[in-house]
């Protein structure tokens, strides 16, 4: 199965290659959608954070290819 979260799913939690500018462009689409049915469904506190935090994260993700650069894991 193929996904537009594919480049952070298959992505090890540290080290590993960048993501780059182009991989980072497809993402963020498809995880504010996530989020957007995450927030329709629920309202716990947690989750309520995880929807925070993957919000962030796309904001992130939509800068790279804004900025030429790749998503570093550290």
């Amino acid at each position: 199965m193929s996904t537009a979260l594919e480049p952070l799913l298959d992505h090890p939690d540290d080290g590993g290659d960048d993501v780059s500018p182009a991989e980072c462009a497809s993402i963020p689409d498809r995880l504010e959608s996530i989020t957007g049915q995450w927030a329709r469904e629920g309202s716990d506190q947690l989750l309520r954070q995880h929807i925070e935090d993957a919000r962030q994260l796309a904001d992130v993700l939509r800068l790279c290819p804004e900025k030429h650069v790749p998503l570093a894991f550290l």
